[in-house]
């Protein structure tokens, strides 16, 4: 795992699917071998959703530095390219501090964009994304796709017709640059830990434990205040194709706010959805990380702490 011997370990990265135990994991590393713990998940970053994506509580960031939690808001659409900056721009003063960055998190682009890099893809100006979402919100997926096929054939190709986000983010490109997304998913630029010796960690419980988890640990979101927390991201009116009204378990509370579920059924939907994002989670690791630590979660923080002590972090 990482670069060839005799080189510093310059940070640990842990993965797994929501509900693995991995963030309990990274506050334990970070504590023992004077660490941060850094987000790397994609929904954490949203400052609107504390609760309802899990963010480690007060008391926790007491105890070890967390860094790039909640800093976002959620009128911004924060990309991979946007987290990876952070976290290039965070490394240099940790490593004049010796502290260990531990990264955690179940982004796997996130994961991608800091070790492989990531494709040199355009910035759409707001003004051109604002002009196309208004002129297109009245229209199916299927219609957007349609003419995406008729404009840029080739990136039509790749995408599924019902995937709305992706088509219109290529419809943007396309928009903004006159040219192919497809043209720009090519170029690759390094990532921060590219070259880095890091140790990388993929957390994998068996599925029947993480379901179980998922659907307890959103019970008690909604005891922790989860469907006040939605009701306060709705009033913002923001728009809903952002990630963060995307995120597991807003869509079905913001239906039952509506009056469109009730409450129990928004919460089967929330959970529901969360258990088929965990599965996806599980198979995109098995088949992109090959070259990452698989451990049981039992078994992961004595793997752990014994792959750090042999490196003397």
């Amino acid at each position: 795992m990482g670069a060839a011997a005799g080189m510093t370990l310059e940070a640990v990265l842990i993965a797994g699917p929501t509900a693995s135990g991995k963030s309990a994991l990274a506050a334990a590393l970070a504590r023992r071998h004077g660490g941060v713990v850094i987000n790397a998940d994609s929904m954490q970053v949203y400052r609107d959703l504390a609760v309802i994506t899990a963010r480690p509580t007060a008391d926790e960031i007491g105890e070890v530095p967390h860094l790039l939690y909640g800093h976002v808001d959620g009128a911004v659409n924060h990309s991979v390219a946007a987290y990876a900056a952070e976290v290039a721009a965070l490394l240099p003063a940790l490593r004049a501090q010796g502290r260990l960055p531990v990264l955690v998190g179940g982004t796997g682009l996130y994961f991608k964009a800091l070790v492989e890099g990531l494709s040199d893809m355009p910035a759409v100006p707001e003004a051109v994304r604002t002009a196309f979402r208004v002129r297109t919100a009245g229209l199916e997926t299927a219609a957007l796709h349609a003419e995406l096929a008729a404009r840029d054939p080739l990136m039509a190709e790749k995408l599924r017709p019902s995937d709305r986000l992706r088509v219109m983010r290529a419809l943007e490109v396309l928009e903004a640059t006159g040219r192919s997304l497809a043209l720009f998913q090519g170029a690759r630029r390094p990532g921060p830990l590219a070259g880095a010796r890091t140790l990388r960690f993929f957390l994998a419980p068996e599925r029947a434990l993480v379901r179980a988890r998922i659907d307890a640990r959103f019970e008690q979101m909604m005891a922790g205040g989860a469907l006040d927390e939605v009701a306060a991201l709705k009033a913002r009116g923001l728009d809903p194709l952002l990630p963060v009204m995307r995120a597991h378990g807003v869509p079905g509370l913001i239906a039952h706010l509506d009056g469109a579920l009730s409450l129990a059924e928004a919460v089967a939907r929330g959970q529901a959805d969360t258990r088929a994002y965990a599965k996806r989670q599980m198979t995109w690791f098995r088949h992109q990380m090959h070259d990452w630590q698989a451990v049981a979660p039992q078994e992961a923080e004595a793997i752990a702490f014994a792959a750090l002590d042999a490196e003397g972090a």
